[in-house]
């Protein structure tokens, strides 16, 4: 059985969003990502292949290493999504924040 995954499903795991972070800065093995978490590896590979599935992490052979990278076209897709969202919850607050001024001075 094949299944697709989601994009927003995979980033919503506090986990996955780490995984994320820590390689954002850097390419790194699932070794060297997995010691950064208190779980078990096989854990952490269940979470890469979810990341790898989703095209949010590259992997690229290296001898016999795999490391891992952001896929930054990937991610600005997701921003690229995101955008107008974040957009308009500015603006929302801003109005939010124009009316509690204006309430506090009278």
């Amino acid at each position: 059985m094949n299944l697709r995954r989601d994009v927003f499903q995979a980033i919503a795991d506090p986990t996955r969003r780490a995984i994320l972070m820590l390689v954002a800065t850097q390419s790194m093995t699932a070794g060297a990502i997995a010691s950064n978490f208190d779980t078990a590896r096989p854990t952490v590979s269940k979470h890469l292949q979810i990341l790898t599935e989703c095209e949010l992490l590259r992997p690229e052979q290296s001898g016999r290493e795999i490391y891992y990278h952001v896929n930054a076209k990937k991610m600005k897709e997701i921003a690229d999504f995101i955008e107008p969202f974040r957009r308009m919850w500015d603006d929302r607050f801003n109005k939010l924040e124009s009316i509690m001024k204006n309430y506090k001075n009278k």
